[in-house]
C-alpha cells in the first residue's frame, strides 16, 4: 500500500487488530440472520510524512451509509463544547449576519444550531441521510454529500465562499485526504479561516487508545503530518491548541497560504516541538503499541471472566464505535456481556456489530441492577458517571478498560 498523502510505500505496522465489521454498522433482527462484512483492521506508519493510516479495504460509502447511527447531539458535554466554540469564533473573528459559515460533516446540526441562533448564515455538508434529516429539522440548510474538490468547485460556481469552515472530527474520516483539504482552499474567502479538530496521535499513543482505531478512521493525525498536508494543498496553519475532548485532541486553525492575513502563532511551533521531543518522527516511538493494546484486551477479558465465575453481572454503557473495536478485538460476546445501554433511540433495540450484543435503553440498568457498568466511551466517563450515579444505591461500581482497567 502507498501513503494516502505522499504515496510512499508503507511497510511499518503500528498495530494489527485482526478484522472487524464497520463500527457503526449496527444490526437489526433481520440482519442478525445475514452474514456480516468483516475487514482487516491494520494501521501503518508512513516514514516519509509520518501520516498514520489504516490499510484500504472499505470504501467511505460503505461506512457512512444512509442509516448511520452516530448523532452528536446525544452528548451534553459535546453540545457544550460546540456552543463554546461558536462563541469563541464569533468573538475572535468578528462573524456576523454578513458572514458565511460552512460545517463539513455537520451531523445532526449539533453545532450549526448555535451559529443559526446568532443569525449568521450557515450551511451544513453531511453525507449521511439520517443525521442530515435531523439537521434540516432544526432549520439548517444541509447538502447531503461528501466534501472534496468537486463539491467545493460546485459551491463556488454558485457564489458560495466561506468566512469560516468548521471541520470537527472529520479529517480522520476521509480516504482521499489531499482532495478533501484542497476543497477548503477553494471554498474559503481570500481572508477566510478553517478550523479542524481531531484526536491527537500523541495522546492516542501515550494512553494506548487503540479502541479509537476503526474503519471509519482512515488516518491518525499529528501536527507534524497535517502541517505538511495543509502546506502542500494550499493552506497554512497559523494557530493550534490542545483540547481535552475525545481523550486529547488538537484544534488547528488554517488560512489560504497565499492570501491569508493571520500571523503564525507561537503555539504551532510549541506543539510541533512537543511532538518531535516525544519522538514522533522516529520509528521506535511506535514500537510497543501492540504489546500495550494486548495487555488492555487481556485485562478486560480476565475481569469479565472472573466476574462471571463470581456470579456477578456487567452491563456496558455507550454503543460507541470505540466500544465495538474493543469488544471485537477482545472477542467479547453476550455470554460475558449481556447488554449495552445507550441513550440514542437510533441504536436501541439493535445489536452491536460483530459481538451481536443487544443494545437497550437506560431503564435496563435500573431494572437489572448490575454489579458493574463498563464505560465503552471512556472519554465521557465523568458525564455518564454523574448520570448513572444511582447505581451506588445497590453497590454498583464503574469500570473502564482504557488506558488501563479501573474499577471505582
Amino acid at each position: 500500500m502507498k501513503c494516502r498523502h505522499c504515496e510512499a510505500l508503507l511497510d511499518y505496522t503500528l498495530i494489527d487488530l485482526g478484522s472487524a465489521p464497520p463500527s457503526n454498522a449496527f444490526l437489526t433482527e433481520l440482519t442478525l440472520k445475514q452474514p456480516e462484512k468483516w475487514y482487516p483492521l491494520k494501521v501503518l506508519v508512513c516514514m516519509e510524512c509520518w501520516l498514520v493510516q489504516t490499510e484500504d479495504y472499505a470504501a467511505a460509502e460503505e461506512l457512512f451509509e444512509a442509516e448511520y447511527a452516530y448523532f452528536s447531539s446525544f452528548s451534553s458535554s459535546w453540545l457544550k463544547h460546540a456552543e463554546q466554540y461558536v462563541d469563541l469564533m464569533v468573538n475572535r473573528f468578528g462573524l456576523d449576519s454578513k458572514s458565511n459559515v460552512v460545517e463539513i460533516a455537520a451531523n445532526d446540526g449539533y453545532l450549526l444550531q448555535y451559529v443559526k441562533a446568532k443569525n449568521i448564515p450557515c450551511l451544513g455538508i453531511e453525507p449521511t441521510a439520517s443525521t442530515a434529516k435531523e439537521a434540516r429539522a432544526k432549520g439548517i440548510d444541509t447538502i447531503e454529500d461528501f466534501f472534496g474538490v468537486m463539491l467545493a468547485e460546485k459551491l463556488v460556481l454558485n457564489g458560495m465562499h466561506a468566512d469560516l469552515i468548521v471541520a470537527n472530527n472529520v479529517l480522520a474520516h476521509v480516504p482521499d485526504i489531499n482532495d478533501f483539504v484542497s476543497g477548503f482552499a477553494l471554498l474559503l474567502k481570500s481572508n477566510g479561516i478553517a478550523t479542524f479538530e481531531f484526536p491527537h496521535l500523541l495522546q492516542l499513543i501515550y494512553n494506548t487508545q487503540f479502541d479509537t482505531i476503526y474503519h471509519e478512521h482512515f488516518s491518525y493525525l499529528s501536527l507534524i503530518a497535517v502541517n505538511k498536508i495543509f502546506d502542500e494543498n494550499g493552506l497554512q496553519v497559523f494557530d493550534a491548541e490542545e483540547l481535552p475532548t475525545h481523550g486529547g485532541s488538537l484544534r488547528v486553525y488554517v488560512q489560504r497560504k497565499i492570501t491569508g492575513m493571520h500571523p503564525k502563532m507561537d503555539s504551532v511551533n510549541e506543539i510541533l516541538d512537543k511532538e518531535l521531543t516525544a519522538g514522533m518522527k522516529e520509528i521506535g516511538y511506535y514500537g510497543d503499541f501492540q504489546i500495550k493494546a494486548n495487555k488492555i484486551k487481556n485485562d478486560l477479558l480476565q475481569f469479565l471472566i472472573e466476574t462471571k465465575k463470581s456470579n456477578k453481572t456487567v452491563i456496558a454503557y455507550g454503543a460507541a464505535a470505540k466500544g465495538n473495536t474493543l469488544l471485537n478485538y477482545a472477542g467479547v460476546r453476550q455470554d460475558l456481556l449481556p447488554a449495552v445501554v445507550d441513550l440514542n433511540p437510533n441504536k436501541q433495540n439493535k445489536y452491536m456489530p460483530g459481538s451481536r450484543i443487544p443494545i437497550m435503553d437506560e431503564l435496563h440498568i435500573r431494572n437489572s441492577q448490575p454489579d458493574f457498568v463498563l464505560f465503552l466511551p471512556w472519554n465521557l466517563r465523568k458525564e455518564v458517571q454523574e448520570q448513572l450515579s444511582y447505581i451506588r444505591e445497590w453497590g454498583g461500581q464503574f469500570v473502564t478498560a482504557v488506558p488501563e482497567l479501573l474499577v471505582s
